[in-house]
């Protein structure tokens, strides 16, 4: 049977874990929060690009897609966006998983994908899974952070390009569906697909005014796509971390209900410890007055014998 001394120090040590737990699932919520609104901002600057690229198209194509037989030749470059920290449920598993089925399901030869990591922890997932990873990259600790590891990711895609002969990049992410869920996701960022080229150029101009420029054309165009391969890394980083604190918010949420129901168990087994043992000093002491009453008795009978016969 545990003391009371040994239920105090679990009372305790679950009040501390409970405000360790409730501060993380705020500081989670308000992650959300800041990574949602880089997304949103990123989101306008993506409209920006994609207004720069129409009108540059509406004065004509411009050729800059490779062959089909030269595509045939390389290798795809995969990036997966995940975690360097824990505390979040299934996140990892989930977009290694999904990752993976992925890649199996559209390629019959695994040896033909070069993998970047985002977050150190899908790499080991990966390695046990019998992948080999590339480069790993940790990520930022805030905002502040993003657009130096989507520059970094961007160089890491020109020496791919380079060195590895990569000709197509997918990227695997998780998306938020709502403020604390999200799912995997997939999205090609190269090659450019001339589909969305040419729905961009076939949109309709929000004013009456169309702009010009003066610089370059194909030095125009190529700066806009650089922005535009910039911005899709920009916005998968902070869709995948949004949805890493997202999934954080969950495990603490499941997390304080536990101890929530654990101390209120260890709650109960505490007053029941202390009544039994109020009871038990109660008894003693009912016992121990009985006792002494019976003593007393016994006393005063022998006085009176001893009077009597003296």
């Amino acid at each position: 049977m545990q003391t009371l001394e040994s239920l105090r120090k679990k009372i305790q040590s679950a009040e501390d874990l409970y405000t360790i737990v409730r501060t993380m699932k705020t500081l989670a919520a308000i992650n959300i929060h800041h990574y949602e609104k880089a997304v949103e901002s990123v989101t306008d600057y993506y409209r920006t690009v994609e207004m720069g690229l129409q009108v540059i198209l509406r004065k004509g194509p411009i050729e800059m897609f490779s062959s089909p037989s030269d595509l045939g030749e390389k290798r795809t470059g995969v990036i997966i966006f995940g975690s360097d920290h824990g505390l979040c449920g299934g996140f990892n598993n989930q977009i290694v998983s999904y990752a993976l089925e992925d890649m199996h399901e559209h390629s019959s030869a695994p040896d033909r994908h070069v993998i970047l990591c985002v977050g150190s922890r899908i790499s080991a997932l990966l390695e046990e899974k019998g992948h080999s990873t590339g480069n790993i990259f940790s990520l930022p600790d805030s905002l502040a952070g993003l657009t130096d590891i989507g520059y970094e990711i961007v160089m890491a895609i020109n020496d791919w390009q380079v060195e590895e002969k990569i000709s197509k990049v997918i990227l695997y992410y998780h998306k938020l569906i709502s403020n604390i869920s999200s799912q995997p996701r997939k999205t090609r960022l190269l090659p450019l697909n001339p589909e969305w080229f040419r729905s961009i150029s076939s949109k309709k101009w929000p004013s009456h005014v169309i702009p010009g420029f003066t610089m370059d054309r194909n030095k125009l165009f190529s700066s806009l796509i650089r922005q535009y391969v910039f911005v899709s890394l920009y916005r998968a980083i902070a869709e995948s971390m949004a949805s890493e604190n997202a999934s954080r918010f969950l495990s603490m949420q499941a997390a304080e209900k536990n101890i929530k129901d654990q101390r209120e168990e260890i709650d109960a087994l505490y007053r029941h410890q202390y009544q039994s043992m109020i009871t038990s000093e109660l008894l003693d002491i009912v016992a121990g007055f009985e006792a002494l009453q019976v003593s007393t008795d016994m006393i005063k009978k022998q006085s009176k014998k001893d009077e009597e016969t003296s």
